[in-house]
């Protein structure tokens, strides 16, 4: 089966005093989505997720790093974010590949300094969405439950202040958090 590299990105911004996630409606697929799309030649990973969130919903936003351990400051080597997850998932035929393939997707986390404040016009209808309007929007299950997992730790990333214990046992769902 061909596989291409993809990268998608949950953003994150507070809107009022409400942490919302930002999703674009995507045309062909008529669901509500997360920014993301097939990363380019001389690309990587987090080149194609900022360049796919500019051009889908108008907005810049922050990466943020997963929990783990950090690179010593002497390393000599530029250090990419890592994504939150990277998975597979069969796809049908796309505007990338006319047959059937697997998308090997790297999906990160981030946010915007403004919510309102858009650098360019965005290629797709959007809109924020809080925690409680996930279950009524057309949406995909997996991107569904992984959203929801990330607004329980999100009010901690923002402020940059966060236990990563308490992230992976609240993002694996196993009632210690």
């Amino acid at each position: 089966m061909i596989k291409h590299f993809t990268s998608s990105v949950f953003v994150f911004g507070l809107v009022g005093e409400v942490w919302k996630l930002g999703l674009i409606k995507h045309p062909r697929l008529r669901r509500w989505m997360i920014a993301g799309g097939h990363v380019e030649s001389g690309e990587s990973p987090v080149d194609a997720a900022l360049r796919e969130v500019e051009e889908e919903t108008g907005r810049r936003v922050r990466l943020v790093r997963p929990p783990g351990p950090a690179v010593p400051p002497a390393f000599p080597r530029t250090v990419l974010t890592m994504p939150w997850w990277i998975t597979e998932q069969p796809v049908p035929p796309d505007g990338h590949c006319g047959d059937r393939h697997v998308h090997i997707d790297h999906q990160y986390v981030a946010f915007v300094t403004d919510p309102d404040e858009v650098t360019r016009k965005p290629e797709h209808p959007f809109r924020w969405a809080g925690q409680d309007e996930l279950d009524d929007l057309a949406m995909f299950a997996d991107t569904r439950l992984l959203a929801a997992g990330l607004f329980a730790v999100v009010p901690m990333l923002g402020v940059g202040a966060f236990d990563a214990m308490f992230i992976l046992t609240s993002l694996a769902g196993d009632g210690q958090s």
